[in-house]
C-alpha cells in the first residue's frame, strides 16, 4: 500500500531543513543551527517528536539523549510538495504554473529556455 504524503507545518519543515543539513543531530545542535530568536529547547524537542511519528525521523539513543536524523529524503519531500501544490494551485500542470510565472514576470523567457534545455537533458 502506497504511504499517504503527510506535508509538514512551517515550523516542521523548518527543523527538517537544518536536519537534512546536519544529517543527524541533538535537539541542542538543531537549535543551533534556528534562526534567532531561538525557540525553546522543549518546543524543539517536541517538533521532533511529532516528525518522528510522522515518519521523517528517526533516533539513536545515546543514554538519556536521542540523536535524531532524517529518514525521508530531502528530494523525495521537494517532489511530493511541489505535485501537490501543483496539484492544489495549477490543477495539476506544471505548464499551468510555469506560464502562471512568465505572466507575473517572476520568470524571464531565458530561465524557461533554461528550464526546456534541463528538461530535455533528463
Amino acid at each position: 500500500m502506497k504511504q499517504q504524503f503527510k506535508p509538514l507545518t512551517k515550523a516542521e519543515e523548518e527543523i527538517m531543513q537544518v536536519l537534512w543539513k546536519l544529517e543527524k543531530a541533538f535537539v541542542k545542535e538543531v537549535i543551533e543551527e534556528l534562526p534567532e530568536p531561538k525557540p525553546h529547547y522543549n518546543t524543539v524537542s517536541t517538533i521532533v517528536k511529532i516528525l518522528e511519528e510522522k515518519g521523517f525521523v528517526d533516533h539513536q539513543s545515546f543514554g538519556k539523549s536521542n540523536r535524531y536524523f532524517p529518514v525521508v529524503h530531502k528530494d523525495d519531500y521537494s517532489r511530493k510538495s511541489m505535485k501537490q501544490f501543483v496539484g492544489k494551485y495549477f490543477e495539476g500542470s506544471f505548464a499551468n504554473m510555469l506560464s502562471f510565472f512568465a505572466k507575473e514576470k517572476d520568470i524571464s523567457v531565458n530561465e524557461l529556455e533554461d528550464i526546456l534545455k534541463e528538461i530535455k537533458k533528463k
